[in-house]
C-alpha cells in the first residue's frame, strides 16, 4: 500500500514557538544592550560635571588668592611710600634742627655785638676837629691819622642807603681828620669802584677831587650783600703793596657772611708781609644803626681792628 506523501506546514506550532522564542530573545537583547549604553551615559555625563564643578572651584580658589596677593602687593607698597615718607620727615626735622641751632647761634652772637654797641655808644663819637688840631695830634678819637693813603670800603645795601645822606656826611668827617694825603680810593663792600676811572691806581688828593668824589658818592648805587670781606680782599691785595703807610676804613651796618674765623684768618694773611711779618694796612670801621642792624657787623669788626692795629667806633642813630 502506498503510502501517502506528508505535506510540510512552516507555520506548525512549532515553528511558531521557535519564532517567538528567537524574537522574544532579540528583544530581551535589545532591551538590555540600550540599558547599558545608557547608564554609561550617564556615569560619563555626571563625571564631566563633577570636574567642572571642581574646576569652578579651583577657579574661586585662584581669584581669591590673586586678589589676596593684590591686596599684600598694595599694603607693601602703602607701607614702603609711609617709610619714605618718614624718612623725609626726619631728614626735614634734622634740617629744621641745624637751621634752630644755626639761628641761635647768630641771635647769641647778635647779643653779644648788641651790648659792644651799646657799650661804644656811651663813648666819644668820631670827634670833627679843625684842620690846626689835626697837625698838632697824632690821633682823633682815637683813631691814628697819620698814614700817606686812605681806601674807604662802604656798604651800599638797602638798609645803608636808607641813611645815605649820614653816611656822606661821615665820609666827610674822615677825609678832614686826614687833611693832607697822598691818594685814596673808594670800594663798595663787594669790591666795585666808586671811580672806575681810577680802579687799580691811586686817586691824586686835592680839595676838588674830594667834592668829586662826594658828589658821585652821593648818586652811587650798587648792589651789595652786606659782608665788606669781598671789598676789604680786594682793597689788600690790589692796593696795600703800593703804598707806605695805609689806613683802611670799613663803612656799614652789619655783616652777612659767614664764620668769623675764616675772615679773621683771610685778613691776616693778606695783610701781613710773607717775609717780615709787618701789617700792610691799619683797619678801622664806622659802625652804623640802621633798622636791620644786627650785632654781627659790631662784633667782626671789633676783633678785625683789634687784630690791624684799627679802632672801632659804632655811632647812635
Amino acid at each position: 500500500m502506498r503510502r501517502k506523501k506528508r505535506e510540510l506546514d512552516i507555520f506548525s506550532l512549532s515553528f511558531l514557538d521557535v519564532f517567538a522564542c528567537a524574537l522574544g530573545a532579540s528583544i530581551l537583547l535589545v532591551l538590555v544592550s540600550n540599558f547599558n549604553k545608557s547608564n554609561a551615559v550617564i556615569s560619563a555625563t555626571e563625571g564631566v560635571e563633577d570636574k567642572f564643578e571642581l574646576i569652578l572651584s579651583e577657579e574661586k580658589k585662584l581669584q581669591g588668592l590673586e586678589q589676596l596677593l593684590a591686596e599684600k602687593k598694595q599694603g607693601l607698597s602703602d607701607s614702603r611710600l609711609l617709610l619714605r615718607r618718614l624718612k623725609q620727615f626726619l631728614a626735614d626735622q634734622k634740617m629744621g634742627l641745624g637751621a634752630t641751632n644755626q639761628e641761635l647761634d647768630k641771635l647769641q652772637e647778635e647779643n653779644v655785638g648788641l651790648a659792644l654797641v651799646q657799650s661804644s655808644l656811651k663813648k666819644a663819637a668820631a670827634i670833627k676837629p679843625s684842620s690846626a688840631t689835626v697837625r698838632d695830634k697824632d690821633e682823633v678819637g682815637g683813631i691814628p691819622v697819620d698814614s700817606e693813603y686812605i681806601i674807604f670800603i662802604i656798604d651800599t645795601s638797602g638798609s645803608m642807603m636808607a641813611i645815605w645822606p649820614r653816611v656822606l656826611r661821615e665820609m666827610e668827617h674822615i677825609l678832614a681828620i686826614h687833611p693832607k694825603v697822598k691818594g685814596f680810593q673808594v670800594l663798595n663792600d663787594n669790591g666795585i669802584h666808586a671811580l672806575v676811572g681810577y680802579k687799580g691806581k691811586w686817586i691824586p688828593d686835592s680839595k676838588s677831587r674830594r667834592k668829586a668824589l662826594l658828589r658821585r658818592l652821593n648818586d652811587w648805587r650798587r648792589a651789595s650783600n652786606s659782608s665788606p670781606v669781598e671789598g676789604l680782599e680786594k682793597a689788600l691785595r690790589q692796593y696795600a703793596h703800593k703804598a707806605t703807610s695805609l689806613s683802611i676804613y670799613i663803612i656799614g651796618d652789619d655783616y652777612s657772611g659767614a664764620s668769623f674765623d675764616q675772615v679773621l684768618g683771610a685778613i691776616n694773611r693778606l695783610n701781613r708781609s710773607g717775609s717780615s711779618g709787618k701789617r700792610y694796612a691799619k683797619i678801622h670801621a664806622v659802625g652804623f644803626l640802621s633798622e636791620n642792624t644786627t650785632g654781627r657787623f659790631p662784633v667782626l669788626m671789633t676783633e678785625v681792628t683789634r687784630q690791624n692795629g684799627g679802632t672801632f667806633i659804632a655811632l647812635p642813630r
